[in-house]
């Protein structure tokens, strides 16, 4: 599966940005997808994840009641609103796709395919 990650940009704080990630299969619709970050001069870190039917929607605690995954099985891609952007929010954007979490949705290692990343920047 190859993903494409789009839709980042420079916004103000307070702002919003909706990243967007098209997979090339039509099997999108039986993998759970993530969205992780990787903020400058630190680790990868998780954002939020949606199972492959959008029953469920996972969300890291420094984005919850801000950011919103959504996926459109039918385009074969997930979408992450971003919403009152935060300096802190700066970062490359990667989504990512996996058959099975394996209950750690969280994790970099159970992911298969990434995509290329998108950048996000947050001025103050």
């Amino acid at each position: 599966v190859q993903l494409q990650a789009s839709g980042g940009g420079l916004v103000q704080a307070g702002g919003s940005l909706k990243l967007s990630c098209a997979a090339s299969e039509r099997s999108f619709s039986s993998y759970n997808m993530g969205w992780f970050r990787l903020p400058p001069g630190k680790e990868r870190e998780f954002v939020a994840a949606i199972t492959w039917s959008a029953g469920s929607k996972y969300y890291a605690d420094s984005v919850k009641g801000r950011f919103t995954i959504s996926r459109d099985n039918a385009k074969n891609t997930v979408y992450l609103q971003m919403n009152s952007l935060k300096p802190e929010d700066t970062a490359v954007y990667y989504c990512a796709a996996t058959a099975n979490y394996r209950g750690a949705y969280y994790r970099t290692t159970q992911y298969t395919y990434w995509g290329q990343g998108t950048q996000v920047t947050v001025s103050s």
